[in-house]
């Protein structure tokens, strides 16, 4: 759907405009309707990236690095930055350049280019591991099962930490092989963080820490908290007898009660100790939760123990009766923000028919950069594969190839101001002249940390567009028809370095109502990806938001505003096609697990609202709008083609395989589950049906090997029970109102299909 030279620019470099062509008046810009946003994956895995190993040479006004749209002058050495027209001498060691012999950032190749920084003090990646000891015995085995595998791949170097928690919260000291020892917090308590920090004995270690010169210098060699964290290569045997001898909470429940469990202290003591034994931004840490079930005891309570008490939904949410959820929101939210001054990252490894809590965690996840991955036992494959790629080295299939320790920074050029960011990311101090003074999503500032991020991690930034009057030099901004944008990244890479990700694009301005050119310059993909960003944003932060009614009145300008028609006359109404598919998207949005929560319980929807925030374009938009695949008999090999996300698509002797991001369906016809059923795949002469059933399985396996959180595949028959997965993600076409079937199936609901929606949207847009 996206041009050819859109795919292309994200290919090179990572970012998806909403627009491409940028009107150059405020008050043009408001008639846009569509926000004005960049969608940018800063770690993307970019072909023939250009890495040099020096120091980037920036503006000394504005901090734009040198890039391949700056002015150059050889004769004088000196370089225009685009930015904020500052003239800059180009340094020493660059003297030598020339219009026939020029450096890697002036070329137009390199408009994405890294810097690998000098080797630093940087210490080895850290990993926490919070073992919730609550669950049944076999889920307990399978956790420590899981965790043992992931420390035989780990580098001997990787330093680790152990803490176990149920009633009480047990924090192991790995320095200590003589006997299992461990310092243990009351888990019905609640601490502060100098009260954790003194317990474990880490409290002189801290106040060492802000002493200037050799006191510090000496303060982070002697290191007491790597009692508690240790190298794999120093604490092998004690955490491996840590873990094999560890058993289920032993402290006794009633049967009429859920298990004890203070998910929120120990969290919170592992933060603190990773807080102190590690100093802040100096290496990747992660503090990884395996939790088994709600919290029922100290900070961060979820549900009492007593199981007549209901954990709480989205009505109880809505209607204000969850008489937990407000208080251990604040103490999560407070926890984040600890994470974020630590750049430390916690993931959740969520397995358990219940909630755990992760409603009530999401603040600290979303903002530290963390993962989820969110199943209904740790013997789930799903678990099992999704731990296995966090630990995958990098170039392996599924890497993840985790980051840490980043900065953001967006320089944008005069006439733009940057309003906000949508992503796993938390601001910083830092104000500049750029930033809006309307802010959406994090605002009030051009540049945010990311504790944690991965190949995939996508930020939405959204821009708002001034008035272009000349500055104080004189200069007008729209004169060259140009304008420009800066994204610096500047984070700490797998391998162990500091790196320096800068990204320079341009895009032409418009002058007056040049409507023409903002149609062709629109980029309906990246608009509703970052149009569901923002809605979900607005679900959670605006009271009594009508997201529906929202999302139908944005649609409604915006197809009154590009749409081609005869005023009160809908069957004259067409788009162009740069805008042909939006309104479908923004359909099956209106239908979506975002939108729609009913039937999902609050910690389903924190899930897919953590992975829609930070997702490249193509993810989210599968997780918006799934891809549906069908395969049928062919000459020789099977015949795979995509249809339409319909009902109509469903026939008897077609498998259909749906991607919705979250769950891989893979769904047999009438006909083709019988014949299987009877076992002709498994005679020779049938050789064509037997890979006709393979082939949609030999897709999923290549959907599910490269995907984090490795998706729940479900393999179905039409008319099963299980068929609903796909069925609740088709256009409704033929329902029981359906004068005439037409298609092998019918879906029993009262949504209006797809071509009932739209001939609304023509009604409504052509009048006047």
């Amino acid at each position: 759907m996206a041009s050819t030279y859109i795919q292309e620019l994200e290919e090179r470099d990572g970012v998806r405009l909403t627009w491409n062509v940028w009107p150059n008046s405020r008050i043009e810009a408001t008639k846009c309707v569509i926000p004005f946003a960049s969608l940018y994956t800063p770690c993307k895995k970019v072909q023939n990236l250009m890495v040099c190993e020096y120091e980037p040479v920036p503006c000394k006004k504005c901090g734009a690095i040198l890039n391949p749209y700056v002015s150059t002058d050889f004769s004088t050495q000196v370089w225009t930055c685009p930015f904020c027209y500052t003239r800059n001498h180009f340094p020493a060691h660059y003297r030598g350049i020339s219009a026939e012999q020029q450096v890697a950032e002036l070329y137009d190749q390199f408009a994405t280019i890294e810097y690998k920084m000098p080797a630093n003090n940087v210490m080895p990646p850290a990993y926490v591991f919070i073992i919730d000891t609550s669950v049944a015995e076999d889920e307990l085995k399978a956790c420590v099962a899981s965790l043992t595998q992931a420390l035989t791949t780990l580098p001997d170097y990787t330093q680790v930490g152990l803490v176990t928690y149920g009633t009480h919260v047990h924090v192991h000291e790995l320095g200590f092989s003589e006997c299992a020892k461990a310092y243990v917090f009351q888990g019905s308590r609640e601490y502060s963080q100098q009260q954790i920090v003194d317990q474990l004995g880490l409290g002189k270690q801290m106040a060492q820490r802000k002493a200037p010169g050799q006191q510090q210098m000496m303060a982070t060699q002697q290191m007491p908290g790597m009692r508690f964290i240790q190298p794999i290569s120093d604490c092998e045997f004690t955490i491996n007898a840590a873990l094999d001898e560890l058993l289920r909470d032993a402290f006794p429940r009633l049967s009429e009660h859920r298990p004890t469990r203070c998910t929120g202290t120990a969290v919170q003591v592992a933060a603190c100790l990773t807080g102190a034994a590690l100093p802040a931004g100096s290496c990747a840490a992660r503090v990884m939760l395996f939790v088994g079930g709600p919290s029922t005891e100290g900070a961060g309570k979820v549900v009492d123990r007593e199981l007549s008490e209901p954990i709480r939904s989205h009505e109880d949410l809505a209607k204000d009766r969850a008489p937990h959820y407000k208080k251990s929101r604040r103490f999560f939210d407070g926890l984040a923000m600890q994470l974020v001054q630590q750049q430390h990252s916690l993931d959740v490894f969520a397995c358990a028919l219940d909630q755990v809590g992760l409603a009530e965690m999401k603040a600290a996840v979303d903002m530290s950069g963390g993962m989820v991955v969110q199943t209904d036992t740790f013997h789930n494959p799903v678990f099992k594969e999704s731990f296995k790629r966090v630990f995958a080295p990098p170039g392996a299939p599924g890497s993840l190839e985790l980051a840490s320790n980043a900065t953001f920074e967006v320089i944008p050029s005069r006439g733009v101001k940057v309003a906000g960011l949508l992503g796993p990311a938390s601001p910083t101090d830092r104000k500049g002249t750029s930033f809006s003074d309307t802010p959406v999503g994090i605002g009030g500032t051009t540049q945010w940390k990311l504790a944690g991020l991965d190949v995939n991690t996508s930020l939405c930034t959204f821009y708002e567009i001034v008035a272009q009057n000349k500055d104080a030099g004189g200069q007008d901004p729209a004169s060259n028809q140009q304008f420009f944008l800066q994204f610096i990244t500047r984070y700490l890479h797998p391998e162990g370095h500091l790196r320096i990700r800068v990204t320079t694009l341009t895009r032409k301005w418009t002058s007056g109502d040049d409507t023409q050119q903002l149609v062709f310059g629109f980029d309906q993909e990246a608009a509703a990806v970052a149009m569901t960003r923002l809605t979900t944003f607005k679900m959670e932060t605006e009271e009594d938001f009508d997201a529906t009614r929202w999302i139908d009145r944005t649609l409604i300008r915006l197809a009154s505003r590009f749409g081609d028609y005869r005023k009160e006359d809908p069957q004259s109404f067409s788009l162009h096609e740069n805008f042909s598919y939006y309104p479908q998207f923004m359909f099956n949005l209106r239908r979506s697990q975002f939108v729609q929560v009913f039937g999902s319980s609050p910690d389903e929807t924190a899930n897919f609202r953590l992975y829609l925030n930070k997702e490249n374009t193509a993810e989210a938009l599968t997780m918006i709008q799934p891809q549906l695949l069908a395969f049928s008999f062919g000459e020789g090999a099977p015949v795979v083609a995509p249809v339409l996300l319909d009902v109509e698509s469903i026939q008897p002797d077609r498998i259909l395989l749906l991607d919705s991001f979250f769950y891989v369906v893979v769904f047999h016809g009438t006909s083709i589950a019988q014949w299987r059923k009877e076992g002709y795949h498994l005679q020779e002469e049938h050789a064509g049906f037997k890979q006709l059933l393979e082939a949609p399985k030999a897709e999923a396996a290549t959907i599910l090997q490269r995907r984090f959180p490795v998706p729940r595949l479900v393999d179905c028959d039409q008319n099963g029970s299980q068929a609903r997965f796909l069925l609740a993600r088709l256009n409704p076409s033929n329902t029981y109102s359906t004068q005439t079937s037409m298609s092998a199936e019918m879906i029993m609901t009262d949504d209006v299909s797809l071509s009932v929606f739209t001939d609304h949207l023509r009604k409504l847009a052509t009048s006047s």
